[in-house]
């Protein structure tokens, strides 16, 4: 003992050695906490979203429809201002960080800043044709054959960034396939019923969710490859894709719908759901970011086939557009399956090897 310091009481020492177990404690628990909101969030987001825009496009309303392509600029918009505020956030609230930082990472950088003009471009055509195939489709098998997209992802994800597949990866891509195949697969009840939906909108509404599928596959997969070539922040790299998001969208509205829009008004149309619509979809890509921070791939996809089965079950009971069939269910039940069997991984926990 140190001459002339008295140690510290019993009680003291006790309670500081048992201080270290309970903040990791706390802290397991807090970022499990987090893990399952995120993923709670996300279930919330992509069904509401589903659900929300598939009304909004069949809703009979006095006056002119709302404008799928002016939507989708909105959209850019507000997430280009969350992520500005994240980032204001992140640094301590300070106005003169943040615009050191913008200047820094996105002016500076102007090469940087165009590898994302690529892939804003991709997913600008795939927001647009998600409103086309919720148009022509109902939600129920708009979610089930839009999980297409993980089949897309895994294969551009062997060729762009040579990542390999184990063999549970490549059972679920082909019972992905299978059961997209059953749900697509044609019943009476759609023949019965031509006026409600008759067959070349189906086929356009595939036709939309399949190029939505391929355009989210190489666009994600080409983002990911941009994420890992550099240090950007996800909030500054989405403000990136928001930018070129907003002007290719800009674009689309005055090549596609540019008479209506000098007709009637850019936001001709819009009511509270539309702006529910437009905020939901603002929010997906930073519930993705959080989800890919918090949790894992086998939550990720409870949290889709969670969300599948309530879009099914609202589909039917609220928006009264949908009639399940046996091969329908089928064809869910194997999509969900594949789900959970593509983000599965067989390795213990305890003993890690390498990519």
């Amino acid at each position: 003992m140190t001459p002339g310091v008295l140690p510290p009481p019993a009680g003291l020492r006790a309670s500081g050695a048992a201080g270290l177990p309970d903040l990791a404690e706390a802290d397991k628990t807090m970022s499990a906490n987090l893990k399952y909101l995120s993923l709670g969030i996300l279930v919330f987001q992509t069904t509401s979203l589903v659900l929300t825009m598939r009304y909004s496009r069949t809703l009979k309303e006095e006056g002119p429809r709302y404008l799928s392509s002016t939507a989708v600029v909105v959209a850019e918009l507000l997430k280009i201002v969350a992520c500005v505020l994240l980032v204001y956030k992140d640094n301590k609230c300070s106005l003169r960080a943040l615009n050191r930082i913008l200047h820094d990472e996105i002016i500076n950088k102007p090469m940087e800043t165009l590898k994302l003009a690529i892939p804003s471009g991709i997913y600008t055509l795939q927001n647009n044709l998600l409103y086309v195939a919720l148009s022509n489709l109902d939600a129920a098998t708009y979610q089930v054959t839009y999980q297409l997209k993980i089949l897309t992802t895994a294969l551009f994800s062997v060729s762009m960034l040579s990542k390999r597949l184990g063999v549970y990866q490549w059972l679920s891509l082909v019972i992905l396939m299978t059961g997209v195949a059953f749900v697509q697969w044609p019943s009476d009840s759609q023949e019965l019923d031509p006026k409600e939906l008759s067959a070349g909108s189906q086929f356009v509404g595939l036709m939309a969710v399949l190029t939505a599928c391929f355009s989210s596959g190489f666009a994600g997969v080409y983002f990911e490859k941009i994420l890992k070539e550099t240090k950007q922040s996800v909030w500054i790299r989405n403000i990136q894709l928001g930018f070129f998001g907003s002007l290719f969208g800009l674009m689309g509205v005055y090549v596609y719908d540019g008479e209506l829009v000098s007709k009637d008004g850019f936001f001709q149309g819009y009511s509270r759901l539309t702006w529910t619509v437009v905020a939901l979809q603002a929010l997906g890509g930073l519930v993705i970011a959080a989800v890919i921070k918090y949790a894992d791939n086998i939550l990720k996809g409870f949290a889709t086939s969670l969300s599948i089965i309530l879009s099914t079950l609202i589909s039917y009971f609220w928006l009264q557009d949908f009639v399940p069939t046996s091969v329908f269910f089928l064809g869910a039940v194997l999509v969900i399956a594949a789900t959970f069997l593509y983000g599965y991984d067989p390795r213990p926990a305890g003993n890690p090897t390498k990519a």
